[in-house]
């Protein structure tokens, strides 16, 4: 970790993170975050030590791609779009703002946004361990 200042911040890997005093406790703001495919795709919020978590948009065409985790459970809350779907093993869902679901270690799932408009959702990654995605 680098200096903090009177106000708490720290730079991080060039990221501003507040700690407000309190030693353990990450405080980050999404729209100082990048997308890592420019204008869509993964944007880590938290990295470690015990989760990954952040926000995923897909832009229309766009999809996630076919994978698993290992040991890693996987949980996905979509916050904006029109449709989309979600596919865990051989089972299709459609999406819609406020769906949840949690992916158990081992499931194949992909989503998939086939609509006219940009789909966003939060992710959640328990334990945190950044070796364990299989793309299948």
């Amino acid at each position: 970790m680098g200096q903090g200042n009177r106000h708490g911040e720290v730079e991080s890997a060039g990221i501003r993170v507040e700690r407000n005093g309190f030693d353990n406790m990450e405080l980050v703001q999404e729209q100082e975050r990048q997308y890592r495919g420019g204008g869509s795709g993964v944007k880590y919020l938290m990295r470690g030590p015990k989760i990954d978590w952040g926000v995923i948009l897909f832009a229309p065409g766009e999809q996630l791609g076919r994978h698993l985790h290992k040991a890693v459970e996987e949980t996905f809350y979509f916050v904006e779009g029109v449709g989309g779907r979600l596919i865990v093993g051989d089972v299709e869902h459609q999406i819609r703002v406020g769906t949840a679901v949690r992916i158990e270690p081992g499931e194949v799932h992909n989503i998939i946004n086939d609509t006219r408009s940009p789909l966003k959702a939060v992710f959640i990654k328990s334990s945190y361990d950044p070796k364990d995605k299989v793309d299948v």
